[in-house]
């Protein structure tokens, strides 16, 4: 058991946190051990009172039935571990929350728009998928037996919803996240880039500020300690006006 939490902890903390909560919410919802109502939006719920703001973030939790409950899992572990890990667009973890801000504020607002969808984690996963393959072109991906351009992975995944009941309806919802992620890598990357424009959604200072790197931090090696801040003086349950005394004498 502590060989696995210890794989589970060295995994990237971002792609295990949002997996786990897709997973745990899943398997809560399928089995009746959670209520599936706190898992849907829709914006009038946004205008009682208190309003219903969490539903903004679990309504991105929950996977398709059976089988799906395992594929979606993984799916966003993956797509979310080579954003995290290995891609130039998001070298800060806030940049990535940022990202992930951006992309599913898109997909509630279409889908309340135009599809009157109530939950979206197929959407994210298309986003996901999208800005993940971007920096793959030239590499291959495997979809089921065939062997396809990494970045048509987005597009077979929308397409193969058709094979399944209410497939139509899901493919819309899915170019809901397309377009999401698009937006983003126009905004970010292809306007800057060929606009010879500024970033157009950079991520936001407060962003960093509460995300700043804390002194402890946990490695793949164990912990790290940073450097002390200046004026924090020395650590110890005694007072500062106690240890500005000098040094103590021993008594008889």
């Amino acid at each position: 058991m502590a060989d696995i939490a210890s794989v589970y902890m060295n995994t990237p903390p971002i792609a295990r946190t949002v997996a786990t909560a897709v997973f745990v919410s899943s398997v809560g919802v399928y089995t009746g051990m959670l209520s599936s109502s706190p898992f849907f939006f829709h914006y009038s719920l946004l205008l009682k009172f208190p309003p219903a703001l969490y539903r903004l973030v679990t309504s991105f939790l929950i996977t398709g039935p059976d089988f799906g409950v395992l594929l979606d899992t993984y799916f966003v572990f993956t797509y979310l571990s080579q954003l995290e890990m290995g891609n130039s667009k998001f070298p800060r973890k806030e940049d990535l929350i940022w990202y992930l801000m951006f992309v599913s504020s898109i997909i509630v607002l279409l889908n309340q728009l135009f599809t009157g969808a109530v939950s979206y984690l197929h959407a994210l996963l298309i986003a996901l998928c999208y800005t993940s393959t971007q920096d793959q072109r030239g590499m291959s991906a495997h979809f089921y037996v065939i062997t396809i351009p990494a970045q048509l992975m987005p597009y077979c995944l929308l397409l193969v919803q058709l094979l399944f009941p209410g497939g139509w309806h899901n493919l819309k919802v899915g170019l809901t996240g397309l377009f999401a992620a698009h937006l983003h890598d126009f905004l970010t990357r292809l306007y800057p880039e060929f606009g010879n424009g500024p970033n157009l959604i950079p991520t936001p200072g407060w962003l960093s500020w509460i995300l700043s790197t804390p002194r402890v931090r946990n490695t793949a090696y164990g912990q790290s300690i940073g450097p002390q801040r200046e004026g924090s003086g020395r650590s110890g349950p005694l007072p500062d006006s106690w240890r500005s005394a000098g040094p103590g004498r021993r008594l008889g």
